[in-house]
């Protein structure tokens, strides 16, 4: 009976494939993605692509049916899950593996037509190669040009002052390359992003910079603040009424589990061990005690630790982790922020590189010889 089930969706899924493309489900790098600057008036049209998504809604349509599903609020999810049950696939790369995705995610973003039905360029920048990029350059400038004509009239007029509204740019920074890339939908070098960047600072850098702050303020991005994504957890308290703090670290394979008691007298015991005997190597121990040392609260708190795993080195920099999210609930909302900025509360990502077939090491390789 399975086996007649699962034959009969597949061929449900064959002929709903028919009726929508088989684009539908190929894998990503299965689609051609051509070269579209050197492709010339051959692009992907406004036409194909609306073809494609009413082909990917019928196909939806369809799919939810099989799965025995409402379409109306059959999401991506659902598509995704419907798809690996119907083609399972062992493949690691998941790019190679069956999937159906929205037309918009598959086929590449790209910039409207920019010829007229004759083949000749609408923009005068056309044959740049780069019309966005280098219209953008010339924006930039005539804003500086503009400033400078409100500089002299401001002189003309006796009124011209050094001393005007600056723009804040506090908590903001320029947009990365490939944002901009993004934004002009173009490739550019990293010269050519530098070159924006420094035209950008020498506007910024014009006292009369604020008439053109919203331009300005559309190539920084908001940073987010940090300290936000930390939760701090409620203080806990034992039947005698001593407040204490619970934590967890990680460094390579190493996990780390820290007790924080408040009122305590410096005692520090890694495993039921004390820490002097646990780790031997004075380093070690400097690492375990910096984020007490940074807030200044030598002393004060009783430490119970466990820890496994990887060595001493990788286990003082787990137990240091925790001890530091350990610390947040008897500190304030500024020591927090200044433990971030010092890099307490940030977990190590690093790991060993694994070795690579062919040569010596990760990174060392063989020694040469002639013969």
């Amino acid at each position: 009976m399975h086996h007649v089930l699962v034959t009969v969706l597949f061929w449900s899924l064959y002929k709903t494939c028919r009726l929508t493309g088989w684009s539908a489900i190929l894998p990503f790098h299965c689609i051609n993605v051509k070269n579209l600057a050197a492709a010339g008036p051959q692009k992907f049209t406004q036409e194909f692509i609306d073809k494609q998504v009413e082909e990917f809604e019928v196909g939806k349509r369809h799919l939810a049916n099989m799965m025995g599903e409402d379409p109306e609020t059959f999401t991506q999810e659902d598509i995704d899950r419907s798809i690996a049950y119907l083609f399972p696939s062992g493949l690691f790369e998941k790019r190679a593996r069956p999937a159906m995705k929205h037309p918009e995610e598959i086929f590449p973003k790209q910039t409207a037509i920019q010829w007229d039905a004759e083949g000749r360029p609408f923009h005068f920048l056309f044959y740049t190669g780069k019309q966005s990029y280098y219209s953008l350059l010339h924006d930039v400038y005539e804003k500086i040009l503009a400033i400078e004509r409100h500089q002299d009239k401001m002189r003309n007029k006796g009124l011209f002052t050094s001393d005007t509204k600056q723009i804040l740019l506090t908590g903001s920074r320029w947009l990365l390359k490939e944002e901009i890339e993004e934004n002009l939908v173009e490739n550019i070098s990293v010269q050519d992003y530098m070159r924006l960047i420094h035209l950008m600072e020498l506007l910024l850098s014009m006292p009369y910079c604020s008439l053109e702050e919203e331009f300005i303020l559309k190539f920084r991005k908001q940073l987010e603040v940090q300290s936000s994504k930390y939760e701090i957890p409620a203080l806990q308290y034992d039947p005698q009424g001593v407040a204490f703090s619970v934590a967890d670290g990680r460094r390579k394979s190493a996990k780390a589990s820290i007790t924080l008691r408040d009122s305590g007298s410096g005692n520090i015991t890694i495993n039921g061990r004390n820490y002097l005997h646990y780790f031997p190597v004075l380093q070690n121990r400097e690492q375990l005690m910096f984020p007490l040392l940074f807030v200044g609260m030598m002393g004060r708190f009783d430490i119970e630790g466990s820890v496994e795993g990887s060595g001493h080195s990788a286990q003082a920099g787990a137990l240091r982790l925790a001890i530091s999210r350990a610390l947040l609930s008897f500190v304030s909302e500024g020591e927090v922020e200044k433990m971030r900025q010092a890099g307490l509360l940030t977990a190590d990502p690093r790991i060993r590189e694994r070795k690579k077939p062919g040569q010596e090491g990760a990174r060392k390789k063989f020694t040469w010889k002639k013969r």
